[in-house]
């Protein structure tokens, strides 16, 4: 009686869809529910909206959490809807306020703008195990601080290069970035991939060469909002 009435969860319920640029990176080509991931060096918030861009494309929230330099121009050329984008201001509550996320917004971005301790990293992390939300920490922007607990999956980027450009004239066009991915449960093989930015939002299709936006864009102002946490 007990098997029968126990409740069928399916394996996608589980998973977030991934760029087809990044899907080389994950185990079976999905972002798993409810781990943990760094991304370090040149490019850091490139990968993050490129991670962000098809889940949020196929029904999901993110919220950006204390990253005044995002670029929502930027943004939404990755392949991230705007209309389902939260930039939030963590003032002087930056545990509590990730913490308030995980678990009403199925990606938490957040900026590593300042010294985060130890004990507050690991209940996030298990906060996220909890709710199934994935929490993304940037290491490569706003002058970002350590992230003092092992990741579930560290992206770590290298060398890049623009194209676009003739023989001094001409308009950047795309973006090649080396991304290494290791990390555990699961993640213990190293891999390193070629992105290509900006990337398709939809999972399973080759990423398109199309223009960044302008390198004298202004960054988009980010909006305190209030927080409220989902219900159990």
């Amino acid at each position: 009686m007990a098997d029968r009435v126990r409740p069928v969860v399916l394996a996608r319920e589980h998973t977030l869809p991934l760029a087809a640029s990044l899907t080389q990176l994950f185990p079976d080509g999905v972002l798993r529910r409810g781990i943990t991931i760094t991304v370090d060096g040149p490019g850091a918030a490139s990968v993050a909206l490129t991670l962000a861009a098809a889940p949020v494309h196929t029904g999901s929230w993110v919220a950006f959490v204390d990253l005044p330099e995002l670029n929502l121009a930027a943004a939404a050329e990755a392949g991230v809807v705007l209309e389902r984008v939260a930039c939030i201001r963590s003032g002087g509550q930056w545990s509590a306020t990730v913490a308030a996320l995980l678990g009403a917004f199925d990606l938490v971005i957040v900026g590593m703008g300042r010294r985060v301790r130890a004990g507050d990293v690991r209940r996030l992390g298990a906060r996220a195990r909890e709710r199934g939300s994935v929490l993304v920490a940037l290491r490569g922007v706003c002058g970002a601080a350590v992230w003092p607990d092992a990741p579930d999956v560290t992206l770590t980027t290298g060398a890049s290069q623009w194209s676009g450009l003739g023989a001094g004239h001409g308009h950047l066009r795309a973006r090649m970035l080396t991304v290494r991915a290791e990390g555990r449960r699961g993640f213990s093989r190293p891999c390193r991939i070629d992105l290509v930015l900006p990337a398709e939002a939809q999972p399973e299709e080759q990423p398109a060469l199309v223009s960044v936006a302008p390198v004298r864009t202004p960054p988009a102002p980010v909006v305190a909002v209030p927080v409220i946490a989902r219900a159990g």
